[in-house]
């Protein structure tokens, strides 16, 4: 901590999945052959069309600052995907266009938060939604779960966690790490109790909506009596593979966009103008175009699920989307390898990264301190490499 910097950047913490790609970088760059398996970016390059559609853009001379909660065309594009995907009902109002699904989330969180207010966070949780609350203000809940729940929340533990300071819960399905997926009949459960609550908001991250091996995405926008007060979160980056375009949306009640839109106005404006001509053809287009990724990693979870059944003291579920799977490994907790001792999740992940030069990311990072997540958005011959190094460093 330096005292000169200010106390918030100073309480913040680094984002563990960007550490531990940071060092897998740094590692290869000693000549050490390190597969990455921390982050969660597709291995697939942009669809062709996609790209079409971006050279075309900088053809028109698109070039010019846009307007800060995104294109006319664009949003229009927004409002008919949710119409057709999601069976939500938005005007131009209620979308706002951020750099990024991340920038849409701080968003929410500067425009909703005062000090003291509390957030719930269903756990594990992606790694940047506790650090985005805490730098508006606001106060982190964890919700715990279990790989035998399959990590998903009770409506009974949700009252639970609730408190008069409750201002706003934040959930991902499918969910990053686990890739668990809410159905529809869980998340009317835990909306009959939010209903109770009326001051809370729900901020619904579905950014891996299209990678659902259940065929069936809920939203608990789609609920009557939820819909004026859920915000979903969504882009482009993890279905479309478009992680560098940085191109995320919000759609939510016209009182919050508009606060969304007047702080966007004041940090970065408008998202990047090619980026968003491209992200129109990709919204427009039949999910289908993209249905080939999906069945890969279909295939991809299988391979992995099964490569780490063959590894002593993993203890894994099924996960139902997104492209991680989250195994418990407390079975090696207090023992040595190596004359390396594994106190906990960091430690083991850690030492798969010195030992089998594999990256991964602790479960501490997600609010899980039991488990690691994988991510096997990467090739078969990467995956199959990796799980044969981390068999014969553990064994």
């Amino acid at each position: 901590m330096n005292p000169k910097l200010s106390s918030r950047i100073n309480a913040m913490a680094t984002s563990a999945t960007l550490a531990m790609a940071a060092k897998a970088r740094e590692l290869r760059e000693q000549g050490k052959d390190i597969i990455g398996l921390s982050l969660g970016e597709p291995d697939f390059t942009v669809p062709e069309f996609v790209k079409d559609a971006a050279i075309k853009a900088v053809s028109d001379n698109y070039h010019a600052y846009t307007p800060v909660d995104g294109y006319g065309d664009l949003k229009q594009a927004i409002i008919t995907k949710f119409k057709r995907d999601n069976n939500l009902t938005y005007t131009p109002t209620q979308i706002v266009v951020s750099t990024g699904a991340k920038q849409s989330l701080a968003n929410l969180a500067m425009v909703l938060l005062n000090k003291g207010d509390e957030v719930l966070l269903p756990a594990p949780y992606w790694v940047s939604y506790s650090d985005i609350s805490k730098l508006a203000g606001g106060i982190t809940i964890e919700i715990p779960t279990s790989i035998e729940s399959d990590f998903k929340i009770t409506p009974e533990a949700l009252e639970a966690a609730i408190t008069p300071k409750t201002k706003m819960m934040i959930y991902s399905s499918p969910c990053n790490p686990s890739g668990s997926v809410y159905s529809e009949k869980e998340l009317r459960a835990l909306a009959d109790v939010l209903v109770k609550y009326p001051n809370i908001i729900v901020i619904s991250d579905e950014i891996y909506e299209h990678i659902n091996f259940t065929e069936n995405h809920a939203s608990m926008a789609a609920f009557d009596d939820m819909y004026d007060r859920t915000v979903v979160v969504n882009g482009v980056s993890k279905a479309y593979s478009m992680t560098g375009w940085r191109i995320g949306y919000i759609g939510a009640p016209d009182w919050i966009a508009r606060a969304c839109n007047k702080m966007q106005g004041q940090i970065t404006s408008g998202a990047n103008c090619i980026a968003q001509r491209a992200t129109i053809t990709a919204l427009e287009s039949s999910p289908s175009k993209i249905s080939y990724m999906v069945d890969a990693f279909k295939e991809r979870r299988k391979m992995i699920l099964d490569l780490l059944s063959e590894i002593p003291g993993f203890v894994t579920n099924e996960p139902q989307g997104a492209f991680y799977v989250f195994p418990n490994i407390t079975y090696y907790f207090g023992k040595t390898l190596r004359r390396k001792t594994i106190n906990n999740a960091s430690d083991f992940s850690l030492y798969l990264l010195e030992e089998a030069n594999v990256a991964t990311v602790t479960g501490d990072a997600f609010g899980d301190p039991n488990c690691i997540r994988i991510s096997y958005a990467a090739s078969d011959k990467d995956i199959i490499e990796a799980m044969k190094r981390i068999k014969e460093a553990l064994t």
